[in-house]
């Protein structure tokens, strides 16, 4: 029998003894329990880790509902100094499935002694569903209503709530620039009429985002064309390599954004919890993971009459390290393959668990009235996993090398002798 062979069978005999005594039985009992310990960690880590993927994504895709891909604008803030020419160039990019111009401006919404904060978003309603998916929802009803001339508006499901507003109710629009006359600066207002209102799940544009037809926006707030173009793309993980390339390409002083620096704060919050969640709970891994410490020099204290006879019958030391190796590695790759199973099984059942869990404890984890999200989402992705695997896998085994080493050294003689 070749030697790597002898190594992995009693490496492995090792792992499963303990139904010989009482003492080899409690060893197989600590075992189990770093191996219970490391199930548990990698399971909680994947699913954690699943869980924070799938809060991400669902915010991204509401936001996404309402702003575009990439935005392209002019400097000073003005009209685009040449809209054809800017659609054409964007249109340019093998990667742009829309585009459409829009304005947008800051603006007081006011409806008796009630006044808000908005920001107003001129489109033209026939282009706008090119660009976001909000606007697929809303165009055989509330952009429908959106007609040059007619001054109507379509407001976010918050703002209007907190107005007190319904459709076919009136609104005020308060310009930021005044009029100047002989009395002095006077702010410019406009009656608008409630067309419709919308409801994206996210609320910083619920509560704020104000649509308007393009060229009532551009008569209000004295443009002579849009500010900007919105552009969506096939693939909204290229945004920045496409928005790059844009940046280069394009002609006149313009410039160019895409969603993941709209909202840049938020995904480096996101990725720094990520990362804070990842390093406590790898710690669970790791305390489970040493706890093969202790497992592997009990099994070696009591494995030493063992040692001495492999010892006295050829077996070199780095043979003798190599079996107590496999014992660990055994531990750590049954537990980690155990958690992989248990945290990929939650994580891709969430959506049926959590229910189940609510309707057993009579409870709600998400509450509706508070959360945006009444659901638990989840997205196991492969790029947090397999890390998750490695670092298990490399922490079990880093824990077996010094008992390996101790067994590796036991003295024949000194073993064999009170035997």
């Amino acid at each position: 029998m070749s030697q790597v062979p002898y190594e992995l069978i009693l490496g492995w005999r090792y792992t499963r003894a303990g139904r010989a005594t009482r003492r080899n039985g409690f060893i197989s009992f600590i075992s189990g329990v770093s191996m219970l310990g490391i199930a548990l960690g990698v399971a909680a880590l994947i699913i954690v880790l699943s869980v924070m993927n799938g809060f991400q994504k669902e915010v991204r895709d509401r936001m996404l509902g309402v702003v575009s891909h990439i935005e392209v604008f002019a400097a000073n803030g003005a009209a685009l100094p040449d809209l054809e020419r800017t659609l054409r160039e964007v249109h340019s990019n093998p990667q742009v499935l829309g585009a459409a111009p829009f304005i947008a401006m800051q603006a007081l919404l006011a409806r008796g002694e009630d006044m808000k904060g908005a920001i107003v978003r001129g489109i033209d309603p026939a282009l706008e569903p090119g660009v976001t998916d909000l606007a697929v929802e809303l165009k055989k009803s509330a952009l429908a209503r959106l007609i040059a001339g007619d001054f109507g508006v379509v407001l976010g499901g918050e703002l209007a709530r907190s107005l007190g507003v319904r459709v076919g109710d009136k609104v005020t629009l308060v310009a930021p620039s005044g009029q100047v006359t002989p009395a002095g600066i006077v702010p410019r207002l406009k009656q608008m009429t409630v067309v419709g209102t919308f409801d994206s799940g996210h609320y910083e544009y619920d509560s704020a985002l104000v649509l308007m037809h393009m060229d009532d926006a551009a008569k209000i707030f004295r443009l002579e064309g849009p500010t900007g173009v919105r552009v969506k793309l096939r693939d909204l993980q290229q945004a920045r390599e496409v928005g790059a390339q844009m940046a280069r390409s394009l002609t006149g002083d313009l410039v160019v954004r895409d969603w993941t620096r709209q909202n840049r704060t938020w995904f480096a919050a996101v990725q720094v919890e990520k990362r804070m969640m990842f390093i406590i709970l790898t710690l669970i891994v790791a305390v489970a993971a040493f706890n093969l410490v202790s497992t592997l020099v009990m099994t070696v204290t009591d494995k030493r009459a063992d040692i001495a006879i492999l010892r006295t019958l050829g077996a070199s030391p780095n043979s003798i390290m190599g079996i107590f190796v496999v014992q660990g590695a055994m531990v750590g790759v049954i537990g980690t393959l155990a958690g992989l199973a248990l945290g990929l099984g939650v994580a891709l059942n969430i959506d049926v668990i959590v229910p189940a869990l609510e309707q057993l404890f009579h409870a709600s984890f998400l509450p509706k009235d508070i959360y945006l999200i009444s659901r638990m989402p989840s997205d196991p992705q492969q790029a947090d996993i397999v890390p998750v695997v490695i670092i298990s896998l490399l922490l079990a085994f880093v824990a077996t090398l010094y008992p390996s080493w101790r067994a590796s050294q036991v003295n024949p003689a000194e073993a064999l002798r009170y035997e």
